[in-house]
């Protein structure tokens, strides 16, 4: 009986597959596309309100105002997209996407390795290109993502990738860009199932701690001599020293925010990033001192603290800006909501922030944190990574993205919901 229901599932699973084949990489940019009339927002915090926009061989080439531009149009295949919207490819950082799956059928799930400090496990290795939720991202116009492992006390490192390649080693945009590490908790969350109500004080808060330290301490002497001898999780810890790679500190408790920050910099960590950051409204006189970079989670939540006003996430962006803090956003929690990046940003521009000012936290001030230099605006000679929306991709009830482009390459966007909807409203003769 048992190995009949395992038959049924592998089969329904195969043929669910079979629908949602639309992962398939779209053919390198054959000629010159040119994007006329549309309201460009530039993710710089500027508008064109008509614009032309034109790429080449995965490049942009034009970025102009078409009222006063002068175009030869001869050379280009010429999109009108009059009263439509054009994007930088929204990006986010912190997700999951790729290696994790379904959470109830483990074999999907691969974003986490055994063991608690392992800086040398790498998450681009394990990133799977036919995820079927890639293309949901695409979707709502998230084109970058940052893929980063879970678990443990030091996770391991992770990589941005673009959501169009047959594997990883195609996907890939910055390879092994940070170390991510998972600061020990003061106070244990009540644990329920044992009939807790209060928190507990970590005893082993101290001892994880000093591990930490130690780890720290042998990588710089590693990275001083290493007397011939390669030690794979040293090495993998290397460019925290050189500035090639950042430290990524996954913490959202203030205190435990200036600890971890203090212990990196003690450690002549030289690029330090917090994620999370919930409590860093509360600190951002010490994170604007010491240059610290914020990827901020859940403004879509409820405050963590009885006296904070109820809409204290929503307002957290405006207040990080205010402050002079350099920060993005992006969602935390379940991998399914990662897609709704964009309806994040559209809640901070509710409350405080611009319309452009809120795009910045998804396009332009993620690429800034996460060390992309030529993504997040749409400028001569950056990637011509893009979307077009028929209305605002920050609002719910507008973000409908009908062209979307990855190094100028014209990919789909829909995923096996669209599919089936397409196919039976075919059947069934609806229009």
């Amino acid at each position: 009986m048992k190995i009949r229901y395992i038959i049924a599932f592998v089969f329904a699973f195969s043929i669910g597959n079979t629908f949602a084949q639309s992962n398939q990489p779209a053919p390198n940019q054959a000629k010159p596309i040119l994007l006329m009339n549309g309201i460009a927002h530039l993710g710089n915090g500027e508008v064109i309100k008509n614009s032309a926009i034109g790429f080449e061989n995965g490049k942009l080439t034009m970025v102009v105002d078409a009222t006063v531009a002068r175009i030869d149009m001869s050379k280009f295949e010429v999109v009108k997209i009059e009263g439509q919207h054009v994007y930088p490819g929204f990006i986010l950082p912190n997700s999951e996407l790729g290696l994790r799956e379904v959470n109830a059928v483990r074999a999907t799930v691969d974003a986490r390795e055994a063991g608690d400090l392992k800086p040398n496990v790498r998450s681009v290795i394990a990133y799977n290109t036919d995820s079927e939720l890639i293309t949901t991202f695409k979707h709502n116009g998230i084109l970058t993502t940052q893929i980063v492992p879970s678990g443990g006390t030091i996770s391991g490192t992770s990589s941005i990738v673009q959501l169009d390649a047959w594997n990883w080693e195609d996907a890939v945009i910055k390879e092994d860009d940070g170390i991510h590490l998972n600061w020990p908790a003061r106070k244990i969350r009540p644990r329920w199932w044992m009939g807790e109500t209060e928190y507990q004080v970590n005893k082993e808060y101290d001892n994880t701690v000093a591990k930490i330290q130690k780890l720290f301490s042998d990588a710089k002497a590693y990275s001083e001599n290493n007397g011939g001898k390669t030690n794979i999780k040293l090495e993998a810890m290397l460019g925290l020293y050189d500035g090639s790679k950042q430290l990524f500190i996954h913490e959202n408790a203030a205190k435990s925010i200036l600890e971890s920050v203090q212990f990196a910099k003690n450690n002549a960590v030289k690029k330090i990033v917090v994620v999370g950051g919930r409590d860093v409204s509360m600190i951002t006189e010490f994170i604007k001192d010491n240059d610290i970079s914020v990827v901020l989670n859940g403004v879509h939540i409820m405050p963590s603290r009885e006296e904070s006003d109820v809409d204290m996430p929503y307002k957290t962006p405006a207040l990080l800006q205010q402050a002079g803090i350099k920060f993005c956003i992006a969602y935390g929690g379940s991998i399914m909501n990662h897609r709704n990046l964009p309806f994040l940003a559209g809640t901070a521009a509710a409350y405080g922030l611009s319309k452009e000012e809120a795009l910045k936290t998804i396009t332009s001030n993620a690429a800034e944190i996460l060390g992309l230099a030529n993504l997040g605006v749409l400028k001569e000679g950056y990637r011509a990574t893009l979307f077009v929306s028929e209305g605002d991709a920050l609002d719910m009830r507008t973000n409908n993205v009908i062209h979307a482009f990855i190094d100028g390459r014209n990919v789909k966007t829909d995923g096996m919901q669209e599919i089936l909807y397409e196919r039976y409203k075919e059947k069934y003769g609806q229009e």
